[in-house]
């Protein structure tokens, strides 16, 4: 438990990792390309703040590493669901993931003790009870323009 307390803060960090979001097109987030995904939020607790969703490319060496990221893309917050368009770079192999930051800092806010104090999540909403999940168990499967993924957030 203790190893998974030193690792958890820096892992969660590197969710707001990247370059930064450019807006392409209205309704859309990220560099512009023919490939969109849509990404369904569920969980959010509240209309505070900002959904973050951060894309990684299909190299587990960089998921969750600082600097690690393609993009993160922020939409307002809307509770229950929030709905967001992101832009990918091809069709292919990626990796979410998701912060709802409810105070609209753009970072991902820790308690004290390094806990994640606003809530996350994964594609494939891999289990996080003992860590951080492998990128293995969120790699998403993009194979055309257009799909739809559901990401359930996990508040502390």
């Amino acid at each position: 438990m203790q190893g998974f307390l030193k690792i958890l803060p820096l892992a969660l960090a590197a969710l707001i990792g990247g370059a930064g979001s450019a807006a392409a097109q209205p309704g859309c987030t990220g560099p512009a390309s023919p490939v969109r995904l849509q990404v369904d939020v569920q969980g959010v607790r509240s209309s505070n703040g900002l959904v973050a969703v951060t894309l990684y490319a299909d190299d587990p060496r960089r998921f969750l590493a600082r600097r690690g990221s393609l993009y993160v893309g922020r939409v307002p917050a809307r509770a229950g669901t929030t709905r967001m368009c992101i832009h990918l770079p091809s069709t292919g192999v990626w990796g979410l993931a998701v912060y709802h930051d409810e105070n609209g800092d753009r970072r991902f806010d820790r308690t004290g003790l390094g806990m994640p104090a606003e809530g996350f999540g994964f594609s494939n909403n891999p289990g996080t009870l003992f860590g951080v999940p492998a990128f293995r168990s969120v790699r998403l499967s993009v194979p055309r323009n257009g799909m739809r993924a559901t990401i359930r957030l996990r508040y502390p």
